[in-house]
């Protein structure tokens, strides 16, 4: 009977399925037909003047779908840190709408300094579901170009120095936008590593360094991440530009990793139009028109990929080869993003975003020391806290270029603070110096009103002397979103703080024996006054709930788990940017270009530092915790591999401290005997690991040959050569806990 009766229901099901009606269209509009038959059916369908009018902007952020065949237009938005306000279709103004205060996250630094992966998943799913509630398709994020000198503006919206840790960390990011139905435009590709004269910048780069150290990051989005579209940059390689790169694009990109998604210019990145046509890019957006020069209203089918190429084809200067792949590749976006299957709305400005907001920025901070336990902050009742310093107040989230935003709100340092010790503690604020006073980017006002006429000499002596009457003093300074700090489009001039701020802390210095630096930052800044603080956090560009996430940190509701995705130089001419050739470049006598010369080749931070023997202030991967982390018994489960095997490295980690909290647990590769020049070590895994107070657990990493591999110039591919390697377990690039060493066979 109970066999008759499963029998029966199977029967059921099997009727269920077999009588749901078929469906009667065209194959491209059946979501459940397979990708690729409703890309082809939708291309058969379209006529020339369609397939061209797919591959260039109609208006600033969007481009052209097929109306007569109901296949939607392709909307972007900027990111990677939260979703564009919305601008008029054809101007750069503000439309004006009420409703498009997105959240802010973190900038892309601040999650590299989590090191945790899952963070990285949780952003991109919750930016994901923001631009999918704003009804975009292409997310114009992440970043995963190499902070290459501290000094590039945009480091900030980046992931520091390692390409390991970048790849990492963009690969659960990418994943999780396209969760969503969005595409992840992962930029700016490639080797764009500073922003002055980013247009006219050639970077000259040998092939070893190219791969071993600017291709990784975007190499693991398409292959592990699975990214439906990448960005083109605006600088030259090799003589090229990059939207329009040959061998970028098409030897590498497309070929080696068989990238199928869509290739988008920058704006205005596109220079060449047979080169665009011709080289691999699929999308042309914000091109100058009118000779390049000066924008025309309305002018899109002035576009290099517009009017010319339809031109072109007609006289019979290119065939529809390249049309129809770039329409492919267009078509397969759609159906990946506003066509595809089920139905999700997304979410925007919603509680859970916000907490993301918040865990992720606090999960980044950074304890950089900690003399005497002076933090977390043990505040008794009526205590009296003094906070200095124009970053306390001031909104970070307007301004900075592209990723400039218009927020529901933003909870600065000195209010999370506040908020922190309300009832409890009296938090009060002295501005200590005047830095940037704009309020507002592109139209949107922060509201605040930052002008102060005192003289620098009457803000610190005021400081000072409140700072005398302190139980805690905690100077929030560093850098801002202004011109020659942390912005599109201007490098900054050093690395030290800006607006004599170093004045200001040797001033509170002096009257305070519980003294706190905060430096918020995108990028490494020098400390030469580190000795006269008693503790110092690198803060960062935290998003929405960005001063509510470090009050977490200074109070210990969380204890600091960040680690530095860069190194931290004494100074910039540590660094490895010896001569003008390596920065900014340059520029020929008669030519428009400069060329900047990658002589550093792969000794990129740490690289660089390690193997010349030059100290650093703070080494890359460093950061402490209100606890201690202890490790043994390292060991590998054999002493040799295989080419073709792995090997398992081993090491207990154990919380001896009295708190519960995160240790980054970071596995390095030395190959000290090898036929060229290596660095010292290489990043080849990391692991953030949660501990209660006594806790001790295994931490496992698994190596194959691709992680002791370099490579070959002569043979244009990955070489792992057999012999001695070591396996260095540490807490950061200078602090190697233990040494596992093993043999390639």
């Amino acid at each position: 009977m109970k066999r008759t009766l499963i029998l029966s229901a199977a029967a059921i099901m099997f009727a269920a399925c077999c009588s749901q009606p078929k469906f009667d269209g065209p194959v491209y509009l059946n979501p459940n037909a397979p990708v690729e038959e409703r890309v082809e059916d939708a291309l058969a369908r379209m006529t020339l003047e369609e397939k061209v009018g797919m591959t260039h902007a109609q208006s600033k952020f969007s481009s052209r779908g097929v109306p007569r065949l109901g296949i939607p237009e392709v909307w972007h938005t900027d990111g990677p840190h939260g979703i564009r306000p919305e601008v008029l279709w054809d101007e750069w103004e503000q439309a004006g709408w009420t409703n498009d205060s997105c959240t802010a996250f973190p900038a892309l630094v601040n999650l590299a300094a989590t090191w945790d992966k899952e963070m990285a998943l949780l952003f991109g799913r919750s930016i994901g579901e923001e631009a999918r509630y704003r009804k975009k398709n292409i997310l114009l994020g992440p970043g995963v170009n190499i902070c290459r000198t501290p000094l590039n503006g945009r480091n900030f919206e980046y992931m520091g120095e390692d390409p390991y840790l970048s790849g990492a960390m963009v690969v659960p990011y990418v994943k999780g936008v396209q969760e969503n139905g969005v595409a992840a435009c992962v930029k700016h590709y490639a080797v764009n590593n500073q922003e002055f004269q980013r247009t006219q910048s050639n970077s000259v780069v040998d092939d070893r360094t190219l791969h071993e150290i600017y291709l990784p990051a975007f190499k693991a989005a398409v292959q592990e991440g699975g990214a439906w579209s990448i960005m083109g940059s605006y600088n030259l390689y090799n003589g090229q530009y990059n939207c329009h790169n040959k061998k970028l694009l098409l030897d590498i990109l497309k070929g080696d990793w068989g990238f199928d998604g869509v290739v988008v210019s920058d704006w205005g990145g596109c220079r060449d139009s047979e080169e665009a046509i011709m080289n691999g890019l699929d999308i042309e957006m914000g091109t100058w028109t009118e000779g390049m020069q000066f924008g025309a209203t309305d002018g899109y089918n002035l576009y290099h990929m517009a009017d010319p190429y339809l031109k072109g084809i007609r006289e019979g200067k290119y065939t529809t080869k390249e049309l129809d792949d770039k329409v492919r590749r267009i078509l397969r976006l759609i159906f990946r993003t506003s066509m595809r299957p089920g139905h999700n709305y997304g979410r925007f400005v919603c509680p859970e975003h916000y907490q993301a907001a918040r865990d992720i920025s606090a999960a980044g901070v950074v304890l950089l020391k900690n003399e005497e336990n002076v933090l977390p902050l043990a505040v008794e009742e009526g205590a009296r806290i003094l906070v200095v310093g124009e970053n306390a107040i001031k909104k970070m989230l307007v301004g900075g270029g592209s990723s400039s935003l218009k927020t529901a709100y933003e909870v600065t340092p000195l209010e999370g603070l506040q908020n922190a010790f309300a009832g409890k503690a009296e938090v009060v604020w002295a501005r200590g110096y005047v830095g940037d006073t704009t309020t507002s980017f592109d139209n949107v006002d922060t509201g605040q009103d930052l002008t102060d006429d005192r003289s620098p000499e009457v803000l610190i002596a005021e400081a000072a002397d409140m700072a005398k009457n302190a139980d805690y003093v905690i100077f929030v300074g560093g850098l801002n979103k202004s011109a020659n700090q942390d912005a599109e489009g201007t490098d900054r001039l050093d690395t030290f703080l800006p607006y004599d701020q170093q004045s200001v802390i040797e001033a509170l210095a002096a009257v305070s024996d519980k003294f706190v630096v905060v430096n918020i930052s995108g990028s490494p800044v020098s400390m030469p006054w580190a000795d006269k603080a008693d503790a110092i956090v690198q803060g960062w560009y935290g998003g929405t709930e960005s001063g509510n996430a470090l009050a977490d940190v200074l109070t210990g509701k969380v204890n600091p788990s960040g680690r530095l995705p860069f190194s931290v130089p004494f100074k910039y001419t540590d660094g490895p940017i010896q001569t003008l050739r390596q920065y900014p470049g340059i520029q020929e006598e008669g030519s428009e270009f400069w060329q900047t010369h990658y002589d550093e080749g792969v000794y990129v931070g740490y690289r660089w530092y390690e193997a010349n023997d030059i100290p650093v202030q703070w080494a890359f991967g460093h950061g402490l915790s209100y606890t201690t982390f202890e490790y043994g018994n390292a060991k590998a489960a054999k002493a040799s591999m295989k080419a073709d095997g792995t090997l398992k490295v081993i090491v207990d980690v154990k919380n001896t401290g009295d708190c519960d909290g995160a240790e980054v647990v970071q596995l390095y590769i030395a190959d000290p005997v090898a036929s060229i020049d290596r660095p010292v070590k290489e990043l080849k895994g990391f692991e953030k690991v949660y501990l209660k107070a006594g806790e001790t657990t295994k931490v496992t990493f698994e190596i194959d040959a691709a992680d002791l591999s370099f490579y070959d110039v002569a043979k244009g591919d990955w070489t792992a050569e057999p012999g001695e390697f070591q396996a260095l377990i540490g807490t950061s690039s200078a602090d190697i806990r233990a040494t596992v060493p093993f043999e390639l066979k």
